[in-house]
């Protein structure tokens, strides 16, 4: 049977399985605010392996998304990873008018988002990053390991940390066992 098939091919959480019934919520997409989108793309499609799904401009009321001035153009990118609904990456650029920037991140605090990213051939991806203009880097590839769940085998994780050109911490990991 396919679905089995998909099922048990399908990458999935060390310790975790899928629930039994459905559950009512999706994490459907993260849409992050660029400030140039050919050096994002750069990242999330040419480095990170994520693949465009949608590329268009929108009007946007600077309301509901309260950025930029009522009717500003923005143009929004969509990028899926292996599932065709769940675990979207948006970027959104405003273009007409431009949106200020402000500075790079250089802590965390409250609020802030990290993006976990598992792939994998994490060391070449993580030396590609580099090459990305505005990538700043926390943290070369290591080994990192964490208690197992519920008493289970630690879960041996290789990755990298590094804020994308518009200051999105990124932690880009591979899971080993």
């Amino acid at each position: 049977d396919n679905a089995e098939n998909d099922a048990a091919s399908a990458p999935k959480a060390a310790g975790v399985d899928a629930p039994d019934e459905r559950l009512p919520t999706d994490v459907r997409r993260t849409t992050i605010i660029v400030r140039d989108m050919e050096k994002s793309l750069r990242l999330y499609r040419d480095v990170i392996g994520l693949e465009v799904n949608y590329d268009t401009t929108v009007e946007t009321s600077g309301v509901a998304l309260p950025a930029g001035e009522p009717g500003a153009t923005a143009r929004l990118v969509l990028l899926n990873a292996n599932d065709p609904w769940v675990g979207w990456i948006g970027l959104m650029e405003w273009v007409d008018p431009a949106i200020p920037a402000g500075d790079y991140p250089k802590r965390m605090g409250p609020g802030d988002v990290v993006l976990v990213l598992n792939t994998e051939d994490v060391e070449g991806r993580c030396a590609e990053a580099k090459n990305v203009a505005g990538v700043t880097f926390t943290a070369e590839p290591r080994l990192q390991v964490y208690p197992g769940r519920d008493g289970g085998e630690d879960i041996r994780v290789i990755g990298c940390n590094f804020f994308d050109p518009d200051g999105v911490l990124i932690e880009l990991n591979q899971i080993l066992d």
